[in-house]
């Protein structure tokens, strides 16, 4: 058997509204879920972008948030919560 990867079709199937619409979904139920772990007094926001794919960030956007991920993982344990596979490279 032979398989041939049509790279091109993946790339548009990534960069597709359809992607866009879940990896956006995702990044708001993450960040709804680390703003409801730092409380309403620190600001968490979404960065939606495109490279080869569609993606999105979540940013704790406060001086505090690389303490509260190294010390607590919420944004770990945000991904972790709506069944993303969270690794560490």
């Amino acid at each position: 058997m032979e398989v041939e990867v049509d790279y091109a079709g993946i790339g548009e199937v990534a960069r597709s509204d359809e992607v866009r619409q879940m990896v956006n979904q995702a990044a708001d139920r993450i960040a709804a879920a680390t703003r409801t772990a730092v409380g309403p007094d620190i600001p968490v926001t979404v960065s939606e972008y495109t490279t080869d794919r569609e993606a999105a960030a979540v940013t704790i956007a406060d001086r505090r948030g690389l303490g509260l991920q190294a010390r607590d993982g919420v944004l770990t344990r945000a991904a972790s919560g709506i069944g993303a596979d969270v690794r560490i490279r």
